[in-house]
């Protein structure tokens, strides 16, 4: 099931990003979707990103992961966002049941596949236990980072796994020259983490995430 539900958010340049078995009310299997690095060029092209309404990427993904749920082979129970809050869907706690996620050296999740790159753009609900749970992966952290790079690569430590995210810090920065590489390329920690570098995330979908955070 995971494989053709890739299949079908291909074109659109999403990814599978973990499933988790759900027992309440009844027995589902949640699948997560995230754009990979194909993901870019193809929303660029898309109605809601040149309409110059607000939320482009949030209407995008609310257009597009219906499309890919009304052509998988089994019922969709529900379709659940990242946004739209509050309530926010736990997107963060799903990721970690997933086994394909971890929190970071820095705190921000870190995907096997993805590293610090992780942008979900939404998850499916299906009727039953359509795919059995793989065995939760060992965090790449401890595991296969030397050094740890994210640690260390923030200018004004904004980030921390024991101390958490010094927003006002981060927002200060932005504000400076120096900051200006941030704004252009994406945050400098996501960035130094080795698993980011071999997603391939284009610099200018990074760009567009860091002025919809700091305008």
């Amino acid at each position: 099931m995971r494989d053709k539900l890739a299949k079908l958010a291909e074109p659109f340049g999403l990814i599978t990003m973990g499933m988790v078995g759900m027992n309440a009310p009844a027995q589902h299997t949640l699948y997560l979707l995230g754009t990979g690095p194909t993901f870019w060029p193809i929303f660029t092209k898309s109605p809601e990103f040149h309409d110059s309404a607000p939320d482009p990427l949030d209407r995008w993904s609310m257009r597009v992961v219906p499309e890919i749920a009304c052509q998988l082979p089994v019922a969709v129970h529900d379709i659940v966002y990242p946004f739209g809050g509050p309530p926010y869907a736990p997107f963060l706690q799903w990721a970690t049941e997933t086994g394909e996620a971890h929190y970071s050296a820095v705190g921000m999740l870190v995907h096997e596949r993805a590293g610090l790159m992780i942008s979900f753009r939404g998850g499916i609900i299906v009727k039953g236990a359509v795919d059995v749970s793989k065995p939760p992966s060992l965090v790449p952290c401890e595991t296969s980072c030397t050094g740890q790079p994210c640690a260390s690569a923030c200018p004004v430590a904004a980030l921390s796994a024991t101390d958490g995210y010094d927003v006002t810090a981060c927002h200060a920065y932005l504000d400076t020259a120096e900051g200006a590489d941030c704004l252009r390329n994406g945050c400098r920690a996501r960035r130094a983490c080795p698993i980011s570098q071999q997603f391939g995330r284009d610099p200018a979908q990074s760009a567009f995430h860091m002025k919809s955070f700091h305008p």
